[in-house]
Parts: C-alpha cells; sequence; structure tokens
C-alpha cells in the first residue's frame, strides 16, 4: 500500500486537504464487511445443514476478511482521510503493511485450499467424509494461515526499518518483497486453483453424462424386469395345480395304497431368479435415489442408515442390500450431484476475488518491475480500495446463489428461531 501526497508533511503548517470521500466510502465499507462475514460465521456454526467441510473453508475466509475489516481498514480509511499522510509511529504501520499481506495471502490461499478440497472431493470420493470434519481440512485451513503469516513476517521483523525512511508514508519500502509477496500470495495460487478448478468441472461433466446413461440402462432393466415379472406371476399360477408328485412305495414297506408327498417344484429357472433379485435392486435403487437424504448437498454422510422400505422380510433385505450396492456401485454418480451443489457459489466467488485483486498486484508489481512507467498515487488508491471491497462481496455471493445461507442470514437478522 502506498499512500503519497507530494509536498505535504505531517507536521507541516499548511492546511491538510481531507478526503472525505474516503470516509463517506471506508465506514460503510467497515460495517458492511463485519456484518455480512459475522453472518456468515454464525451461519455455519448455528445451522446444522450449513456444516459441511466446504463451508468451514469459508469461515476461515470469512474470518480473514473480519480480520482486515477490524485491523487494516480503520487506519486505512485515517490515512486516506488525511490525504495519504501517515502520523502514526512507523511500527504501527510495519503491523499495518504486515497485516495486510498476510490477511490477502490468507484469503487467496484459503480459495485455494478450497480448490484442493473440492479436487477430491469430486476425484477421489471414496476417501472424502463429508460429515465430519477431518485432519486433511484441519492441516490445509491451518497450513493456509501458516504460509501467510510466513510470507508477511518480513515486515514485522524490521524489513521495512530501511535508512532514510519517510515516516510520512506508509508502504512497504522492499521492492524486492513487494514482488515475493505478490508471487507467494497471487500469482503462484491462482494458476493452481484454477487448474485445479478446470479438472473438476471435467470430471462432473464426464459424471454427469455416464449417470445419464446408466439411469437410461437401468430404465430399460427395470422396464424388462417388470415384463418378465409378469410372465414369471403367471407361470406360478399356472403351476399351483402341477405341485404333487406321486411316489409309489415297495409293497413291503408301505400300506397298499400309494404315498403322495407334496413337494415345491422349481417354479422359476436361474435366469428367472436374477432378474427377479434385478427387479429387486432396480427398487431399491428408485428408493436410494428418492431419498432426500442421499441427495442433498454434503448434508449426509455415505456411512447413514437409510430409511426403511415396506416392512416385508425377504422384500426389505433385498432393499436393504440393494441400497448398499447400488452406494457402492454409482457413489460418484450421487457425488456429482452433490458436488455440483456445492460448487455452484465458489466458482463466483473465485472470479469476483481475482477480478478484484487482479490490478493490485499487477500495478505494484509494474510499479517496481517498470520504472518507466508513471503510475500515480490515484490509481494505486484505486485499486487498493478495489481489492478490499472484496471482502464485502463475498456475503453477498452466498446470499444471491445459495438458498440456505440466504434463509439463515434471513432468519439471524429477523432474530427468528
Amino acid at each position: 500500500m502506498d499512500n503519497v501526497t507530494p509536498g505535504a508533511t505531517p507536521d507541516g503548517p499548511e492546511e491538510r486537504n481531507y478526503n472525505y470521500l474516503a470516509l463517506i466510502l471506508g465506514v460503510p465499507l467497515i460495517l458492511i464487511i463485519i456484518l455480512g462475514n459475522v453472518l456468515v460465521c454464525l451461519s455455519v456454526l448455528t445451522e446444522r445443514s450449513l456444516k459441511t467441510a466446504t463451508n468451514y473453508f469459508i469461515i476461515s475466509l470469512a474470518v480473514a476478511d473480519l480480520l482486515l475489516a477490524v485491523l487494516v481498514l480503520p487506519l486505512y480509511v485515517y490515512s486516506e482521510f488525511l490525504g495519504g499522510i501517515w502520523t502514526l509511529s512507523t511500527y504501527i504501520c510495519d503491523a499495518l503493511m504486515t497485516m495486510d499481506v498476510m490477511l490477502c495471502t490468507a484469503s487467496i490461499l484459503n480459495l485455494c485450499a478450497i480448490s484442493v478440497d473440492r479436487y477430491i472431493a469430486v476425484v477421489v470420493p471414496l476417501k472424502y467424509n463429508r460429515n465430519q470434519f477431518s485432519v486433511r481440512q484441519l492441516a490445509l485451513i491451518t497450513a493456509t494461515w501458516v504460509l501467510s503469516l510466513g510470507v508477511a513476517s518480513p515486515v514485522i521483523f524490521g524489513l521495512n526499518q530501511v535508512p532514510g525512511r519517510d515516516p510520512s508514508v506508509c508502504k512497504l519500502e522492499d521492492d524486492r518483497f513487494v514482488v515475493y509477496s505478490s508471487v507467494c500470495s497471487f500469482f503462484v495460487p491462482c494458476p493452481v486453483m484454477l487448474f485445479l478448478y478446470y479438472w473438476m468441472f471435467r470430471g462432473l461433466r464426464r459424471w454427469s453424462s455416464s449417470r445419464s446413461r446408466s439411469q437410461a440402462t437401468r430404465g430399460a432393466r427395470c422396464s424388462l424386469s417388470l415384463r418378465l415379472g409378469s410372465v414369471l406371476r403367471r407361470e406360478k399360477a399356472g403351476n399351483r395345480g402341477r405341485d404333487k408328485v406321486v411316489y409309489l412305495m415297495p409293497p413291503g414297506l408301505s400300506p397298499t395304497s400309494p404315498s403322495t408327498i407334496s413337494v415345491a417344484s422349481p417354479t422359476a429357472t436361474p435366469v428367472l431368479e436374477e432378474l427377479r433379485q434385478q427387479q429387486v435392486e432396480d427398487e431399491a435403487v428408485a428408493v436410494a435415489d428418492s431419498d432426500p437424504m442421499t441427495t442433498q448437498m454434503d448434508s449426509v454422510s455415505d456411512a447413514d442408515p437409510v430409511e426403511r422400505a415396506p416392512k416385508e422380510g425377504r422384500r426389505e433385505n433385498g432393499l436393504a442390500q440393494g441400497v448398499k450396492r447400488q452406494r457402492r456401485n454409482s457413489k460418484s454418480s450421487r457425488v456429482s450431484g452433490r458436488e455440483r451443489k456445492a460448487m455452484k457459489v465458489l466458482p463466483v466467488v473465485v472470479g469476483v476475488f481475482l477480478a478484484c485483486w487482479t490490478p493490485f498486484f499487477v500495478v505494484h508489481v509494474t510499479k517496481v518491475l517498470c520504472e518507466s512507467c508513471d503510475i500515480g498515487p490515484t490509481l494505486i488508491s484505486v485499486v487498493t480500495w478495489l481489492g478490499y471491497v472484496n471482502s464485502a462481496v463475498n456475503p453477498i455471493i452466498y446470499t444471491a446463489f445459495n438458498a440456505e445461507f440466504r434463509n439463515v442470514f434471513h432468519k439471524l437478522l429477523c432474530c427468528r428461531t
């Protein structure tokens, strides 16, 4: 952040040019960021349906935005109000620069961690637990904050304390650190994140097409099973009168009249038995697909019990076995539907983040690498404000694109239980 006003000094006798627009824009921005991200955190922590793995990463992202609004923005707005003049201690400036770099890095690394988590959920669904906050997810969130602190720590350890430093300007004094932090905070994580999302959406599109083909095949099998089932029932009805077999016993071992023994004849061939079992499995698949607990986004684990079908002994067992088999064989198809819902908001969040922060990093790196480029304080101030606006936009995106967040936001704002 470079706040430079040529010809002005913090202790000069001339009257300062106060930037009231900074207060008009800055104070509401701080309040919106705090309110929106507090609502995001409360929504996930209080609403059971929102306690998913992805949303815990969103809490981490919201915490970064909250800290930005509490620790960075007030001092930045104050400096902008004074026309870009820094009147506080240089140590406070270094702390501000450290928090600014760390929280910006934490935001993009949290988005990168979300993309890694979503990639695992889509590409390796059998190893992904949607209901429990796993050690892997905790490690990802911890790593984002540790790396963010590592990127920003040189400032707080004295990197900004250079000879001849102007105490009236609060900025990063080392140009090499500007390039280093920009690469670590933005230019490396962004391509990784975009690459992971590209492969995720390819996987989802492939699974969507395979799911459509499997549903068409299952429908054809179910219709064939129903037709053959009716043939089976007619065959059983026709054989009811022929189920008795007469055995003539030797005269010395039995009475003079022949003995009749009732024996159940095999009314179904192995092929028909297999078709009947297939019909039971298809009915079980239909139960599993229509069960809301297996189709809602990330709200149930694959180990959760399935609702029981009609209370008939063999039919119930057949349904249970069919559901288990279906869960094993077509888990990726159901994951496709869940992850498509879970990821509906995330590309918008990533896109807005890139739109807000790309100008900031491009301008700052260009200023360092291109000495002949004319980049004034006004452009730097504009791109910095644009980056900070991103922290207020994320909760709006959740509200606009996610009905669950929208309902919980409304409930919290209206103080309803």
